[in-house]
């Protein structure tokens, strides 16, 4: 049974839903506004919140940033509005996924528990350490050579899933399905916009990476920079020339 809170306006959609839900064995509260939605997630902590996006007093996604602020509840944005911008907005606000009206009770509740296992998956125990970054699941945190970074919500989510897979080349479709719930295609832009953020963040750019390399066409990967007992970091260099020049059957000068 999950502590379920709805923000819903309409009287009879609520009515509806909370019967449905409380059939089903969940505890189910209601708020008919923004305000008074946000109010009761600081005061009852529910296990998860249904989110309409068309409120009396603020829009729906208004409510989610500021939800977002206060809470890592999980949110399913249930709304009539099923225009592909409005799912990326959402997902983007910090929502945990996207239902659309008319939807069937089994379908909402289906989600309900998708939504209540990912967020009680457990996480490592201590922090992810790559190069000067430190990321702590846990608390939430990250740091930069012991600075602590202020990122967005999904700033660290997207950092936190790079980082569990150092060095590895995940592809901006994974990242959108893991990161925000989105597991069709069309949206690397919103990939890429927060890796920007992301970036500047991390004090570097496309052009010149320290942490986060891209792929073209692929994805990106999270790397340690070289130290300076490394060396320098130069494709192309010392092991290219030595397998060309056994290729060539050519040795060393003498």
């Amino acid at each position: 049974m999950a502590a379920i809170l709805l923000i819903e306006d309409d009287a009879a959609i609520r009515s509806a839903l909370s019967r449905a839900l409380s059939e089903r064995g969940h505890a189910v509260q209601w708020q008919p506004a923004g305000l008074s939605g946000l109010q009761s997630v600081i005061d009852d902590r529910p296990d998860v919140v249904l989110l309409d996006l068309g409120l009396p007093d603020l829009d729906g996604l208004q409510v989610l940033s500021m939800l977002r602020a206060v809470s890592d509840v999980p949110v399913i944005v249930v709304t009539a509005r099923d225009d592909d911008s409005d799912i990326v907005r959402a997902l983007d606000a910090g929502a945990d996924d996207f239902v659309t009206k008319p939807f069937g009770a089994d379908q909402l509740e289906a989600r309900i528990r998708a939504v209540l296992r990912r967020s009680a998956a457990p996480r490592s125990d201590g922090p992810i350490t790559v190069g000067g970054l430190a990321i702590d699941a846990r608390t939430r945190t990250a740091t930069l050579d012991g600075r602590t970074l202020d990122l967005s919500r999904k700033e660290f989510d997207l950092l936190h899933m790079l980082a569990q897979r150092p060095g590895e080349v995940i592809s901006k479709r994974e990242l959108l399905a893991e990161v925000w719930r989105q597991p069709y295609g069309g949206g690397d832009r919103t990939v890429d916009v927060h890796l920007s953020w992301l970036r500047r963040k991390l004090g570097e750019s496309a052009a010149e990476p320290r942490y986060l390399h891209s792929s073209r066409g692929v994805g990106v990967r999270l790397l340690a920079p070289p130290t300076a007992d490394d060396g320098p970091d130069v494709p192309g260099t010392t092991a290219d020339a030595t397998s060309a020049a056994g290729a060539s059957g050519a040795g060393p000068a003498h």
